[in-house]
């Protein structure tokens, strides 16, 4: 009986084991914004963008709705100031970054 509840066990952990470690679109987007984004704006719910002008992440709902930023993110992100590199996005990185955003709104 024992054997057989530790080996229903293990089966059941081989199975979700894999789940619990793979990253949500959350991490993964905010892993992207941290790599990418994180040396002139703030990503998080209360630092202060390192570049004043660029604005903080938690505040991008208030200027746009988050979903907005799709088609912005897949053609490409172009400022008017020098300092902000050009990006495009690919679909995966737009839905994890999108996902992030949304969680600090």
């Amino acid at each position: 009986m024992l054997q057989n509840v530790l080996r229903y066990g293990l089966i059941v952990l081989s199975l979700i084991a894999p789940a619990l470690a793979a990253p949500t679109a959350e991490q993964r987007g905010k892993a992207y914004a941290r790599a990418n984004c994180a040396r002139c704006h703030a990503i998080d719910r209360h630092s202060e963008s390192p570049l004043k002008i660029a604005p903080p992440f938690r505040t991008l709902h208030q200027r746009y709705p988050i979903d907005a930023l799709e088609e912005a993110l897949a053609e490409g992100i172009y400022t008017g100031h020098a300092d902000m590199p050009a990006f495009e996005l690919d679909p995966d990185q737009i839905h994890d970054l999108l996902s992030y955003l949304k969680t600090l709104e």
